[in-house]
This record gives C-alpha cells, sequence and structure tokens, in this order.
C-alpha cells in the first residue's frame, strides 16, 4: 500500500498523497467478477457491511461494486450467501446459549423467533352491573339540599 493508507487499494497510487487524497479518479476501472472480489464482498458482507462501506471494504470503489452487480448475478450471490451464513453462525451462537441454560437468552429467542408473548394474569370480577339510572339515581341522593338567593350588587 503507498504511504500505508487503506484507500491505496481502492485508489491508483497517483492519487494518494501520504494520508491524503489529492483528486478523485474520474474513470472506473476496468472490474470484472473475480474470485479475488467475489471472495472480499463475501467477507465485507458477511462483517455486516452494506452499500458503499462493503465496497469499500472490499477494495472497490461505490460505482465499480454497482457496474459489477449490474453486469455479473454472483455479485448478489455472494452478498446474499454471505447474509445467510452470518445469520446462521449468530442464530447457532444464540440457540446454544438458550440450549446451555441462558434464561434471558431462551426468552429472547421464544420471543422474537416464535413470537411468543408471557401471558399475564389479569382478572376483572364483575358481579354488579350498573345502570345508568340507577347511576343518576344514587348521584341524586348524594347532592346536598340546600337554598338558594339571589344577591344584589351593592355598587
Amino acid at each position: 500500500m503507498a504511504g500505508g493508507h487503506k484507500l491505496a487499494s481502492v485508489l491508483p497510487p497517483a492519487y494518494i498523497h501520504g494520508m491524503s487524497i489529492r483528486a478523485l479518479p474520474l474513470s472506473v476501472r476496468e472490474i470484472h467478477a473475480t474470485e479475488k472480489n467475489l471472495d472480499a464482498l463475501y467477507a465485507a458482507a458477511y462483517a455486516g457491511l452494506s452499500g458503499d462501506s462493503m465496497a469499500l471494504a472490499a477494495g472497490l470503489l461505490p460505482a465499480e461494486y454497482r457496474a459489477l452487480a449490474s453486469m455479473d448475478p454472483l455479485v448478489e450471490l455472494a452478498e446474499a450467501k454471505a447474509r445467510a451464513d452470518a445469520e446462521r453462525a449468530l442464530a447457532g451462537v444464540v440457540h446454544d446459549a438458550a440450549l446451555g441454560g441462558d434464561a434471558k437468552m431462551a426468552l429472547e429467542v421464544l420471543r422474537y423467533k416464535y413470537g411468543w408473548v408471557a401471558k399475564t394474569h389479569v382478572q376483572v370480577d364483575v358481579a354488579q352491573q350498573i345502570s345508568i339510572t340507577s347511576a343518576l339515581d344514587l348521584a341524586q341522593t348524594r347532592v346536598i339540599e340546600g337554598t338558594a338567593r339571589l344577591v344584589k350588587d351593592v355598587n
């Protein structure tokens, strides 16, 4: 790598000066879906990267990745396979932890993978029916009886 910079593997050496980029390339390199490119894309996708980050981590410019993906269906297949393999590996870790006695992990697996919801015990006992007329009668008996007077303004 020129100057030890990670972009040196992506950009031609003429565009790298020490640790700064002088200019960006105006043309896209001739790129093909080689085994090396597909392996690099697989590794980046397996690590959870996507889009431009995945392209750059695989040593491609984002425009080169998009062109390569549009030309060759193996690019999308490598990315999808990497994501599936990563998901399978992580699912195995979660599954092993749940089966190994991790109660929190077991609950998370049940909740998110199988849609399980812990039942909550709520019991409502309604022994008396409420009627509007009886409620109004009850309210009427509670009204404080009093007298009303008209007060004239003193001014």
